[in-house]
């Protein structure tokens, strides 16, 4: 697996930072959790805030975000990653016996600003993940239906026909 590129620069010769950017060796760490709605960009840096929607009791489990190629920690609610300024590209996804739920979402962020993105996961495997700058809707709902009544149809069927042929 490669790592991730460092968040900034390296250090300019005699000790010199570029303006904006923290000391060499500081890094920008993104953070999960109700915090992670409240925090701003540090100084140079923009930032993206993505909402994965949901919770590990319906969705069952936790989306992988990648950011420009790379994974990112992740986790149900508001995740705040601090982003150089620039274009970058969000790419998240699911996992359980293959990747289901993918979506994109190209950004352009910008020094100071935090762009919000909001994720979320299909009901089932069979279709991508919704993703924009706005609360998302979960895909597949009807089809999960479906499959759910063909199931409880078949049982009832396979019961009925059962006690037809024990009469």
């Amino acid at each position: 697996m490669t790592t991730p590129p460092p968040p900034h620069p390296p250090q300019q010769p005699h000790g010199h930072q570029p303006q904006g950017q923290p000391p060499h060796g500081q890094q920008v760490m993104p953070v999960s959790g109700p915090q992670a709605s409240t925090m701003q960009p540090p100084p140079g840096h923009g930032a993206l805030l993505l909402t994965l929607q949901g919770n590990a009791f319906t969705t069952g489990l936790t989306p992988t975000v990648h950011i420009d190629g790379y994974p990112v920690p992740a986790a149900f609610g508001p995740n705040f990653y601090p982003l150089r300024p620039g274009r970058h590209h969000v790419h998240v996804h699911a996992q359980w016996m293959r990747q289901y739920g993918q979506a994109d979402l190209p950004l352009e962020v910008h020094a100071g600003q935090t762009v919000p993105g909001f994720y979320a996961v299909p009901w089932h495997q069979f279709t991508t993940g919704s993703i924009g700058h706005e609360r998302q809707s979960r895909k597949g709902v009807g089809a999960l239906i479906a499959i759910i009544v063909a199931t409880v149809a078949i049982i009832c069927l396979c019961g009925l026909g059962s006690v037809l042929a024990s009469a």
